[in-house]
């Protein structure tokens, strides 16, 4: 049972940053077109859109996994003990944060798809700039959004860091301080880039 776990974790992690963390970082930069006007977010849409094999692609490299990411991430959250009440470290409060931002995901994605992706399938909506512009005309929506993108760069970038120190990649104090910076980095930029492409909508 042990090592079952301990596979399953390892799995958990890996899929996290290959491939879910890299589809992220195209899909926020896809988005952040819209800055550029609604021509150019379509058009950045339609390629994607139009991949060979795209429906297969899909499913063997996003969805498949961000399903057992998060059916096994609910097991963790749940299964984790806190003591941030007892212990507040940085390190405890970011995992009480990637456990939560976890859960919140859980529920933001898969509105986000359906309000989205499932709506294009189903020919209920047209995927380009209007699409989004209509959802994020609803404050409510907006705000959803928003903490949406920010929970999913937090989640990247912590995620990130354990993912080097649970395989073994860093391993001093040290290393681990500066990939710490380094993983605040990259949460910074992806957040601006999140968020501005969410405004650019409004």
């Amino acid at each position: 049972m042990a090592s079952r776990d301990y596979v399953n974790r390892r799995l958990h992690s890996f899929l996290g940053l290959f491939p879910i963390g890299l589809f992220l970082i195209v899909h926020l930069t896809v988005n952040y077109y819209a800055t550029q006007g609604p021509n150019a977010f379509n058009t950045a849409a339609n390629v994607m859109e139009h991949l060979p094999f795209v429906r297969f692609l899909e499913i063997v490299l996003i969805y498949l996994p961000l399903l057992f990411h998060a059916i096994y991430g609910i097991y963790i959250a749940f299964q984790a003990k806190y003591n941030v009440n007892h212990y507040g470290y940085f390190r405890n409060w970011m995992f009480l944060l990637q456990r939560f931002t976890g859960l919140y995901l859980v529920i933001f994605l898969a509105w986000h798809i359906w309000e989205t992706h499932i709506a294009y399938l189903l020919h209920l909506k047209e995927l380009d700039f209007n699409m989004m512009a209509d959802i994020l005309d609803n404050p409510g929506m907006l705000i959803f959004y928003i903490v949406g993108v920010i929970a999913a760069v937090f989640h990247f970038s912590n995620g990130l860091w354990a993912f080097l120190v649970h395989w073994g990649i860093i391993v001093t104090p040290r290393a681990q301080r500066v990939t710490t910076y380094f993983t605040v980095v990259v949460f910074i930029l992806l957040a601006y880039v999140g968020v501005r492409a969410v405004f650019a909508f409004v």
